[in-house]
């Protein structure tokens, strides 16, 4: 029961800074399970999923009250990403638990190196830029496949994509990622679990936990200065990287 209460709380404070970055929390709650508790890549990838689909589902719900998500192009880039995350599942479920850790690790450390080189980019942020579809299915499949192979990974990579080259801002691009990693993750969950790599007990309080903060993580996301959120970002990933790096 006390070990239960523990990750409940866990789950709580990696909640938070889900709701906060818009991530869902797993980016974080992976390299937590993996040096709390010692598990392999892909068992940490498949429990930490089970707190992520609560929260992102709560998170895009609570983004799309403050900023009302376009549907029409969430339901593309949420298309793209669910056939294309089953791949990603796959590929990750064969490799070797030192090797998935490895790439994982360089994952990490990209995405916050380009989050940093972000923050000096110059762009526009006056809203959504009309693009073809084409370029909305490309972003769609790339996350869904990321997000498929690291179990987290799709609105990471979409979030920085959107503000970039599509104009919009950290807040909208961030609840518009979500509807990429929504049918991302319910789709690398079942995968995982199907190949016995879930610790459903530990996801689940886990996710009790992060659905009882994420919503004061979004609040939050609209207070705080967009390079501050980036920054904070940044910050946790490489951190996240350099302790993983430690055990291998």
């Amino acid at each position: 029961m006390i070990d239960f209460l523990i990750n409940i709380i866990i789950g709580a404070v990696l909640g938070l800074f889900g709701g906060l970055l818009g991530i869902g929390g797993g980016l974080f709650a992976i390299p937590t399970l993996s040096l709390m508790y010692g598990m392999d890549q892909q068992l940490a990838q498949g429990t930490a999923l089970v707190m992520v689909v609560p929260n992102i589902v709560l998170g895009m719900y609570k983004y799309n009250q403050r900023n009302k998500i376009q549907w029409r192009t969430a339901v593309l880039l949420g298309s793209c990403a669910f056939v294309l995350s089953w791949f990603g599942a796959l590929i990750a479920i064969d490799l070797d638990h030192k090797v998935m850790r490895q790439i994982f690790i360089g994952f990490l450390i990209f995405i916050a190196v380009w989050n940093l080189l972000q923050m000096l980019a110059k762009r526009t942020t006056q809203g959504l830029h009309d693009a073809p579809w084409p370029y909305f299915a490309g972003l769609g499949s790339l996350g869904g496949f990321l997000g498929g192979l690291f179990g987290v990974g799709s609105a990471v990579i979409a979030t920085p994509v959107l503000t970039l080259f599509f104009g919009a801002s950290q807040v909208v691009a961030q609840g518009l990622s979500l509807a990429i990693a929504v049918p991302t993750t319910m789709s690398t969950l079942a995968t995982y679990s199907w190949h016995n790599q879930v610790d459903w007990t530990t996801g689940i309080a886990m996710a009790i936990g992060g659905v009882l903060t994420v919503s004061y993580g979004v609040r939050a996301a609209h207070s705080l200065p967009q390079s501050a959120l980036k920054a904070i970002f940044s910050i946790f990933v490489l951190l996240s990287a350099v302790l993983l790096y430690g055990q291998l």
